[in-house]
């Protein structure tokens, strides 16, 4: 194959891993948009409407892993061609969703069909790069997560003010169909990791899902009603119990799914924990503001989508300066100072007023944005850098699961506290009943909201100062 043939070759390779995962970055940011619309429709409480995000994220974080091990023996091309028709499948099924309860078997179904592009993408992009051009390629494919999360939301705001929330999942099928399509045309086929492929470790996958599912359903229905102290603290202790033994089944196994070994160097457990708590703190910003802006300052769906977009729009201005300061000042200083940026943009948010001007709202945001630009970059870079060759995709992997797992608990928090303060004060109403009577303790609950994640953010900056600084210990060289 000729030269040109080979570059146009790998062009149209990253062309369709980038579409995927600028639709599945895309979608997420969309459907945050959707939640206050979903709401309203369907009538239904913040812990039940929650779960069309929660679900998505709970079965990515679930089944990453799994998905990452499987393309080993199934191969990359038919793995993410598969991922991307069960995506499409699944947007069609939420855009005629009759009830909530199919809305959130729908988007469970997308996720899995997401999940197996997000565990193959990078895999191929790096099968199929030239050594020398893999970071550049990996940038791009950085770029295309950055415009999905950009455009998410104003595309998202357009469609629900001028159409439906149903409209948002509909434009996803046909890129969706189309591009399955060419996935299995242009994708090479995978040469094989080892000549007899690991067993798959169902147990473990099994384990790991009872265990993320059980923590979401006691934390996201901590308020709810008809759910008793001791029925929330049931579920919690089954949890613990199946996290008990997953990690004493990973610890026995000859190929685990989580490898929990790596969690034996500070500077990775350390990256991963303050990862986790980075995107609890994010999401719980991501979930409640449109919520403000919608049922507070009583703004349209199209302007709600465009002032948060400032958090993705100054990430993307931020992330490449921060990747360039980390090569001088290291990760420990940038990620720290990136927490407490994101940190302090909660502390603004928590003084919101129902007279605070949109644009003050958008400047908040865009803080929170550089913040986690500021923190994001350096941090995944840390590990990266440090582990050896064979590590690589697994550590990607963990960093991966780690920010998903993050999403799941901001959004799980931030309901929660808003949820549980909101109901002391009005004698047990939700968000779906807030009227102009009730705004004061609408603020009052989302003060107390946004403080949690606040704590959470200082929390998060503790553990990344107490990391290594990049000069100390061997990393995985040390092993």
């Amino acid at each position: 194959m000729s030269v040109s043939n080979q570059q146009n070759r790998r062009w149209s390779i990253f062309l369709v891993v980038a579409v995927g995962v600028f639709m599945s970055t895309m979608d997420s940011s969309m459907v945050n948009i959707a939640l206050s619309s979903i709401m309203r429709e369907f009538n239904s409480p913040l812990r039940e409407t929650e779960w069309v995000v929660m679900i998505y994220l709970l079965t990515i974080t679930a089944t990453l892993l799994f998905w990452g091990h499987l393309s080993d023996r199934l191969g990359r091309r038919r793995m993410y061609s598969l991922g991307m028709f069960i995506f499409a499948g699944g947007s069609l099924a939420c855009s005629y969703s009759p009830r909530l309860g199919w809305l959130v078997f729908s988007r469970l179904i997308q996720a899995v069909g997401a999940a197996m592009m997000m565990s193959t993408g990078p895999a191929i992009i790096k099968e199929t790069s030239p050594p020398d051009q893999l970071g550049r390629s990996l940038g791009m494919i950085g770029v295309a997560v950055s415009l999905g999360l950009m455009t998410g939301p104003f595309i998202s705001g357009f469609l629900i003010e001028y159409y439906s929330w149903r409209s948002i999942f509909i434009i996803t099928v046909p890129v969706g169909l189309l591009f399955g399509l060419l996935a299995g045309k242009v994708i090479p086929v995978s040469k094989k990791q080892s000549p007899v492929p690991h067993k798959l470790n169902w147990r473990g996958t099994i384990c790991w899902t009872i265990t993320v599912t059980l923590f979401s359903v006691a934390v996201s229905h901590a308020t709810a009603p008809a759910w008793s102290t001791l029925h929330i603290l049931i579920i919690l202790a089954a949890a613990i119990v199946a996290l008990s033994i997953f990690v004493r089944m990973e610890l026995k196994a000859v190929h685990p799914l989580l490898p929990l070994h790596f969690f034996k160097k500070w500077f990775f457990s350390s990256a991963i924990v303050s990862s986790i708590l980075s995107f609890t703190l994010l999401f719980s910003a991501i979930i409640l503001t449109p919520f403000y802006l919608d049922r507070i300052l009583g703004l349209p769906s199209s302007n709600v989508g465009l002032i948060m977009m400032a958090i993705p729009l100054s990430a993307i201005v931020i992330a490449p300066c921060a990747g360039w300061m980390s090569d001088i000042f290291g990760a420990k200083l940038l990620s720290t100072s990136g927490l407490l940026v994101s940190t302090s943009s909660l502390f603004l948010l928590a003084g919101l007023t129902p007279e605070t001007r949109p644009i003050h709202v958008g400047y908040m945001l865009a803080l929170l944005g550089c913040g986690q630009a500021m923190f994001l970059s350096p941090n995944s870079a840390s590990v990266l850098a440090r582990v050896i060759k064979e590590h690589t995709g697994a550590s990607a992997a963990m960093l991966a699961t780690a920010r998903n797992l993050g999403m799941l608990l901001g959004i799980a928090q931030s309901a929660l506290v808003f949820s549980y303060y909101f109901s002391k004060l009005t004698g047990g109403l939700d968000m779906k009943d807030v009227t102009g009577d009730n705004v004061v303790q609408f603020m009052t609950a989302l003060k107390y909201a946004f403080l949690a994640a606040a704590a959470t953010g200082l929390l998060a900056a503790l553990v990344s100062w107490l990391r290594e600084r990049d000069d100390e210990g061997g990393g995985d060289q040390q092993k």
